[in-house]
C-alpha cells in the first residue's frame, strides 16, 4: 500500500526556515515524480515544489529563492527547506508523488506550517 508520510510542520516566526520531509513506502520511489503542495486557508491547492524522477525540480514563483526540494532517494524521501518565511507561507504542506507514465497520483495526509509571531 502506498503511504507518503510527511514530517517536520510547526510554528515558525517570520523569516524563519522549517524542513519537510516526505518518507514514502509502496512505491518505487526513483521513477516517480515527487511534489510538495499546499493549501491556505480560503486558497486553492497549489503546487510549491516539485523534484522529477528525471532530477528536475521546479518551483511556484512565490517561493523562488526561499524554498529547495531535493531527494534522497535511498531513504525514499523527498525534502522541502523553506527559508524566509512569511505569513503568506502559512498553509497546510502535503506530499505528492506520481509515477511518470500512466502514474496515479497520492498525497500524504499533510503537515501544517504556521507562519506568525
Amino acid at each position: 500500500q502506498v503511504q507518503l508520510v510527511e514530517s517536520g510542520g510547526g510554528l515558525v516566526q517570520p523569516g524563519g526556515s522549517l524542513r519537510l520531509s516526505c518518507e514514502a513506502s509502496g512505491i518505487n520511489f526513483s521513477i516517480n515524480d515527487m511534489a510538495w503542495y499546499r493549501q491556505a486557508p480560503g486558497k486553492e491547492r497549489e503546487m510549491v515544489a516539485a523534484a522529477t524522477a528525471g532530477g528536475t525540480a521546479d518551483y511556484a514563483d512565490s517561493v523562488k529563492g526561499r524554498f529547495t526540494i531535493s531527494r534522497e532517494n535511498a531513504k525514499n524521501t523527498v525534502i522541502l527547506q523553506m527559508r524566509s518565511l512569511k505569513p503568506e507561507d502559512t498553509a497546510i504542506y502535503f506530499c505528492y508523488a506520481k509515477r511518470r507514465y500512466n502514474g496515479i497520483p497520492y498525497w500524504g495526509k499533510g503537515t501544517l506550517v504556521t507562519v506568525s509571531s
